[in-house]
C-alpha cells in the first residue's frame, strides 16, 4: 500500500515537473501544463478583450483610442508626450512579440529565444555592427530635445504595457517558445531602423564583381553587367538641369589586385523593392492630386506595418507605422502625403585589411599601423551555453569576415564600410513629415533623413507633388564602391558626401506625375557617378506608360494601376524565344506548351496558364546560360534578366551561350530550344505533383496555384501562415512573388475639402494568431480590394464608425 502510494506520488511529481517545463526533442514544445491551462493559456489567446478603461502610469491626461471595425487604431491626446506615449502603449498591446523578435534578430539575440540553430545569424548581425550603428543614431537622435521626448514617451508605452502582463495576458508566441517579454528602451527603436536599413540598402555585389573582374576581364563586365542599362525612364529626367557646383575628386584607381575567397552572407532579395507615384490635378477627375505607395518587401505574420491614425494639437496623421518605432512612416495628414520606394544605391564598401601579425592588434593605413578595437560579443543560447565572438573593428567599421567567420584563409580580412554606421536622426524626418503642411515642409524633413536611401513622392493639397531621391550618398569616382577596396590606403575611402541640394529631385514636372519603381535614378547628365547592385527595368516603364496614358483619374483607376498584372518582361521576350522553337519538331506536350505560350495575352493573372508556362521556361533558361557562373569556384554575380534577354537577341553567339556540361557548342538558339524541353518536363512533373489525392489524371498549371505564394509567420509556424491565392510576380506592378509582394497599399486624394484615403495590407492589425483580426485583411488585400482610412480630428467625428473605444487614465 506504501509502495503504491509512493509510485502515485512519484508520478504526480513527475508529471507536475514534465509539465512545467519545456522540453526539446528536435523542435522546442513549451511547458504543456501552463499552455494546455484553460484559465491562463493558450485558450485566452483566442479572446479578443479591450478594456474599456486602463489606468496607466506616465501619462499626462486622458486619452482616447477609438478603434474601426478593421481595429485601427484612432488615437486622441491633448499633447504629443501622451500620443506618443499611447502609440508605443497600443501598439504594444497588439505586435509586442513581433517588436521583440524583430528587435533581437537586429541586434544579433535570435538564440536567446530560438536556440542554437540562429547562432550563425547571430554572428552575422554582430559582425556587420548593427547595435554600433543604433547606437550611434540614436547618440545623434538624443541631441534633438523633441526627438528625444518622442522616442522616450514611446518606449515608455510600450513598457507600461509590458508591466500590465501576467501569463494570461501574454502574447501566444511567447507561450509557445517559453519565455516572457524584456523592458523596451529607446535603442531597440533605433535598431529596428537599422533593421530596415539592412532589409533596403545593404545589397551590393562587391565580392562577386571582383571575382567577375578578375575571371572574365573589363570588356566582358561592362556587357555582362552596366552600371546603367539605358532602359526606360530614370526616375527624374531633367537633362542639363543640375545647376550646382559638384563636388569633384581625383582619379585614384579602384580596380582590385586578387580573387576574393569568401562565402558572402545572405542578401535580400533583389527584387525588394516598391512602387510609388503622385499624380498633379491636371490629371485627376476631381483636380486635386492623387498620391500611392505600395512598398514590395517579404510577407510575414504579423505584418511588418501597423495602420495607426495620431492626433494631438499640431499633429493629425494616419498611414502605416512600424511596430517598435513612434510616428507614421507612409501616410498623410490634413495638409500633404508621402511615401517611399528603396534607391537602390551602394551604400557598401568592403575594404582589404593588412594585420600587423596574428594578434590583430594593429592595422596598416597610409604606411602606419592603427590600434584595432576590439569588442567581445556574448551570444546567449536558449537552453545553452553562451558562446563568445571577438569582432575587431579598423575605423572603416567592424572586419565581418576573417578566418573564423565565412573567410577560407587567414588572409581573407574584410572590413565593412556601411553608411547606416554612421550617426542620423530618420525619425526626425518622419515626425516633421506627420506634422507638414507643404513643400517646404518636406524638404526640410528630408534633410534630416540620412539611411536607408529611399524615393520620397510628396503631394500637397495646394497642388503640388514632388519627388526626391534621399540619402547620405558618398561622391564616388568612376567604379568606386563596384569591386573591394584597398583598405591600407585612405585615399580609396570615401572623401565627401553629396549635399542635401545635390541631391536628385523635380517639382511639379510638364508631364503631370512622379513617380518611382526602383529603376536608375536619373538622367545621365548628372553630375555624380550612381551605381547599385540592380536597378529594375520593367515595372517602372508599365506604370509610366499607364500614367502617360491616363486622363481625368480617380482614385480607383490608380487602385486598378497598383493591382496591374502585365509581364512586361514576357511581353518582351517571349515572342523571340518562340520565334525560335521549330514546332514541327516538337513533341505533343510541348505543342500543348506551345500553344498555351503562343495564346498567352501577357497578364499574370490567377488563373493564367500562359504565365505558368513562361515561369517555367525563365526558371530554365537563366541558370542554363549562366553555368559558368553556377559552377564557379568563386562567388560570382548574376547578370540580370534584362540584360539576359538582351544578350539572346543581340548576341546570340556569345559564348557564354555554350553549355559546359555537352561536348557541342550551343548558340542562343540551342539553348532557347534546350531550357523550353526542360521547362516542359518540369511542368508536367508539377502537375503530377500537384494533383489533389484521389484523383486521376493532371492538374493544370493555373499561375496563382503554380506560384503557390505564401505569408510566413515569423517564427516560421506553419498553423499561423497562409497560401495565398493572387497574381502578379517580380517586375510585374502587383509585385506578389512566392514571398515577397505590396506589404501596404496607399492611395491618398489631397482634396482641399478633406483628405480621402484608402489602404490595405496582406495580414491584420492584430499580432494575435487566435484574433479574427490577425488575418481579416488578407482576402481584400488579395482580391485587390482597399478599405477606406477613416480620417477625422476628434474623437466623436470617428463614432459612426467606431467598434469600441478605449480610455487611458492617467495614475498619479
Amino acid at each position: 500500500m506504501k509502495f503504491k502510494a509512493f509510485i502515485s506520488l512519484f508520478v504526480t511529481i513527475a508529471l507536475v515537473y514534465a509539465l512545467n517545463r519545456s522540453w526539446n526533442f528536435g523542435k522546442p514544445i513549451p511547458p504543456l501544463g501552463k499552455f494546455l491551462d484553460p484559465f491562463h493559456g493558450f485558450w485566452k489567446n483566442a479572446v479578443l478583450t479591450t478594456a474599456p478603461v486602463s489606468s496607466v502610469k506616465g501619462l499626462k491626461k486622458e486619452v482616447s483610442i477609438v478603434y474601426d471595425s478593421t481595429l485601427i487604431p484612432h488615437i486622441y491626446a491633448s499633447n504629443e508626450e501622451d500620443l506618443f506615449f499611447a502609440q508605443g502603449f497600443i501598439t504594444a498591446s497588439h505586435r509586442l512579440w513581433q517588436m521583440e523578435l524583430q528587435t533581437h534578430a537586429a541586434a544579433g539575440r535570435v538564440s536567446e529565444i530560438l536556440g542554437a540553430t540562429t547562432v550563425d545569424f547571430d554572428r552575422g548581425q554582430r559582425r556587420l555592427g548593427m547595435v554600433y550603428g543604433a547606437q550611434n543614431s540614436l547618440d545623434e537622435m538624443e541631441k534633438d530635445p523633441t526627438l528625444k521626448l518622442v522616442a522616450e514617451k514611446y518606449s515608455e508605452g510600450v513598457n507600461a504595457y509590458i508591466q500590465s502582463l501576467d501569463y494570461e495576458k501574454l502574447p501566444l508566441e511567447y507561450k509557445l517558445l517559453d519565455y516572457y517579454p524584456e523592458p523596451w528602451n529607446t535603442l531597440k527603436s533605433a535598431l529596428l531602423l537599422k533593421y530596415m536599413a539592412k532589409t533596403l540598402n545593404i545589397a551590393e555585389k562587391d565580392f562577386e564583381m571582383t571575382n567577375a573582374l578578375k575571371l572574365f576581364g573589363r570588356e566582358t563586365i561592362e556587357l555582362l553587367y552596366p552600371d546603367n542599362e539605358h532602359v526606360g525612364d530614370p526616375i527624374v529626367d531633367n537633362p542639363n538641369g543640375w545647376k550646382f557646383k559638384p563636388i569633384t575628386l581625383g582619379n585614384e584607381s579602384v580596380l582590385p589586385e586578387a580573387f576574393v575567397q569568401i562565402k558572402p552572407m545572405e542578401k535580400s532579395a533583389p527584387d525588394i523593392g516598391s512602387n510609388n507615384w503622385a499624380v498633379a490635378g491636371s490629371k485627376t477627375a476631381t483636380g486635386a492630386p492623387m498620391l500611392c505607395n505600395d512598398p514590395h518587401l517579404e510577407l510575414n505574420l504579423p505584418s511588418i506595418w501597423y495602420i495607426i491614425h495620431l492626433s494631438a494639437p499640431g499633429i493629425n496623421t494616419m498611414g502605416a507605422s512600424l511596430p517598435g518605432a513612434p510616428a507614421v512612416i507612409s501616410g498623410f495628414n490634413d495638409s500633404i502625403a508621402w511615401g517611399e520606394t528603396n534607391a537602390q544605391r551602394d551604400l557598401v564598401d568592403w575594404y582589404k585589411i593588412q594585420f600587423k601579425d596574428k594578434t590583430k592588434n594593429e592595422y596598416l593605413s597610409d604606411g602606419q599601423w592603427k590600434a584595432t578595437k576590439k569588442v567581445i560579443e556574448k551570444i546567449a543560447i536558449k537552453n545553452k551555453d553562451a558562446v563568445y565572438d571577438t569582432v575587431i573593428y579598423t575605423h572603416h567599421g567592424p572586419v565581418t569576415y576573417d578566418e573564423s567567420y565565412h573567410g577560407e584563409s587567414e588572409k581573407n580580412h574584410y572590413s565593412f564600410r556601411w553608411v547606416a554606421h554612421d550617426p542620423s536622426k530618420e525619425l526626425l524626418a518622419f515626425y516633421l513629415l506627420n506634422k507638414g503642411k507643404n513643400y517646404t515642409d518636406y524638404l526640410k524633413a528630408m534633410d534630416n533623413y540620412a539611411s536607408p536611401a529611399q524615393n520620397f513622392v510628396f503631394a500637397c493639397t495646394n497642388g503640388d507633388i514632388a519627388m526626391r531621391i534621399q540619402g547620405k550618398y558618398p561622391v564616388r569616382r568612376k567604379d568606386e564602391g563596384r569591386f573591394v577596396l584597398d583598405g591600407t590606403k585612405t585615399s580609396s575611402e570615401w572623401q565627401a558626401f553629396i549635399p542635401n541640394d545635390q541631391n536628385v529631385m523635380y517639382k511639379n514636372p510638364e508631364r503631370g506625375f512622379v513617380s518611382s519603381a526602383n529603376q536608375y535614378p536619373v538622367d545621365d547628365t548628372y553630375p555624380y557617378y550612381v551605381m547599385s547592385n540592380h536597378f529594375e527595368a520593367y515595372r517602372n516603364r508599365r506604370i509610366n506608360q499607364r500614367l502617360n496614358e491616363m486622363s481625368k483619374i480617380t482614385p480607383q483607376d490608380l487602385m486598378k494601376l497598383q493591382a496591374d498584372n502585365y509581364n512586361l518582361k514576357a511581353a518582351e521576350s517571349l515572342p523571340t524565344w518562340l520565334s525560335m522553337l521549330d514546332f514541327s519538331k516538337l513533341n505533343a506536350n510541348e505543342k500543348i506548351a506551345y500553344d498555351k505560350l503562343k495564346t498567352w495575352d501577357f497578364f499574370n493573372n490567377i488563373d493564367s496558364q500562359g504565365a505558368s508556362y513562361y515561369e517555367a521556361w525563365l526558371r530554365a533558361i537563366i541558370p542554363m546560360i549562366w553555368d559558368e557562373i553556377e559552377t564557379a569556384k568563386v562567388s560570382l554575380p548574376d547578370p540580370t534578366a534584362y540584360t539576359t534577354i538582351k544578350l539572346i537577341k543581340e548576341k546570340p553567339d556569345l559564348s557564354f551561350f555554350d553549355i559546359i556540361s555537352t561536348p557541342e557548342k550551343e548558340t542562343a538558339t540551342d539553348v532557347v530550344r534546350k531550357s523550353f524541353s526542360k521547362s516542359v518536363i518540369n511542368i508536367l512533373k508539377w502537375k503530377q505533383d500537384n494533383l489533389p489525392a484521389g484523383q486521376s489524371g493532371k492538374k493544370e498549371p493555373a499561375w496563382a496555384d503554380f506560384k503557390d505564394s505564401y505569408i510566413q509567420h515569423l517564427a516560421r509556424l506553419e498553423p499561423f501562415s497562409y497560401h495565398v491565392k493572387h497574381g502578379g510576380n517580380s517586375s510585374i506592378v502587383n509585385a506578389h512573388n512566392k514571398r515577397n509582394g505590396p506589404s501596404w497599399r496607399m492611395v491618398v486624394s489631397l482634396e482641399k475639402s478633406g483628405v480621402k484615403a484608402w489602404g490595405v495590407y496582406p495580414g491584420g492589425q492584430s499580432g494575435n494568431p487566435g484574433s479574427p483580426f490577425y488575418n481579416n485583411m488578407i482576402d481584400v488585400w488579395s482580391t485587390d480590394r482597399y478599405f477606406n482610412l477613416h480620417f477625422n480630428t476628434a474623437a466623436d467625428q470617428m463614432q459612426k464608425f467606431s467598434m469600441t473605444t478605449q480610455i487611458l487614465k492617467t495614475v498619479q
